[in-house]
């Protein structure tokens, strides 16, 4: 048996071992959420109007859709602007994760403490928690944005970029808010690195900062994969997300209704695809021959 085919019976193997992973939420998703998506997509090609009766549908094809990239400039802002703002947050959350994963992966004593304390936001700010939090102004610090030097550096970006970055430099606090889950991640991927292989560096005279980038960052590869693509749909679903506020809004517009909202739903689940699979063959690891 040649080297190849091992190597493809043993890939085989490992992903049919992922699927049994994945067999319990492929049950669910059949049971539970096929059927709710299918009828949401037979809403978004339809006029949907409630009356006593039941509710009634008057088949209007691709009109919402069309409606929602083209007339509707406030949905197509938002969906901008909910792109890069993930696209400039995640990084900034992966880097920070990493920092502190490394810092809680050095033995000291109370590591444990500090461990419980970066992952306790995760635990308690749930949906109204989070919510009431924003709504006090708790996790955000429009002071950063006030202050010359950044009002300045903002005045020089492309008018698409200036309320992204405005919003992330406002709402650092609420960004690393979401590092808790990646911290954990990170942290138990550094555990799995052989120390013998920092030995045998720090042997041949690698610095730390040389063992950091050749060893550390490369042995990371599919966890920052993880971590990133994890990060992505948190933010999707994140309930002060304005994209969804503003489609749960137009749910109950006279003029749009629940046909208009699902159909942008289902444009808001098509960019967040799209992230996705970005995001993926960004990081995804590539093999060697």
């Amino acid at each position: 048996m040649g080297k190849s085919e091992l190597w493809r019976r043993l890939r085989l193997r490992e992903n049919l071992q992922g699927y049994r992973f994945l067999l319990p939420w492929i049950i669910g998703f059949a049971l539970f959420t096929a059927a709710p998506l299918a009828q949401t997509f037979q809403y978004s090609l339809s006029n949907v109007k409630v009356a006593v009766t039941g509710i009634e549908l008057a088949a209007v094809g691709w009109q919402n859709y069309t409606r929602a990239l083209f007339t509707d400039p406030t949905f197509v802002q938002l969906l901008v602007e909910y792109l890069i703002e993930t696209a400039v947050s995640v990084p900034i959350i992966l880097i920070f994760s990493l920092i502190i994963a490394l810092f809680l992966n050095v033995p000291f004593w109370g590591r444990s403490i500090f461990r419980t304390i970066f992952f306790l936001p995760v635990v308690i700010t749930s949906g109204p928690v989070i919510s009431e939090l924003v709504a006090q102004g708790a996790t955000s610090a429009p002071q950063v944005a006030s202050s010359a030097a950044v009002a300045a550096f903002v005045a020089q970006l492309p008018a698409l970029l200036r309320e992204p970055v405005q919003y992330l430099l406002t709402s650092f606090i609420l960004i690393l808010w979401f590092s808790g889950v990646q911290i954990l991640i990170y942290l138990a991927g550094l555990q799995k690195i052989d120390r013998f292989v920092y030995e045998a560096a720090a042997v041949d005279g690698a610095s730390a900062w040389e063992m950091f980038w050749k060893i550390t960052l490369p042995a990371l590869t599919t966890t920052t994969l993880i971590n990133a693509l994890y990060t992505v749909i948190t933010l999707s679903h994140f309930s002060e997300n304005k994209v969804i506020k503003y489609i749960a809004a137009r749910i109950y517009d006279v003029e749009g209704g629940i046909g208009y909202a699902s159909a942008m739903a289902f444009l808001y689940s098509l960019a967040l695809i799209a992230l996705l699979v970005a995001t993926f063959a960004v990081l995804r690891p590539r093999v060697k021959d």
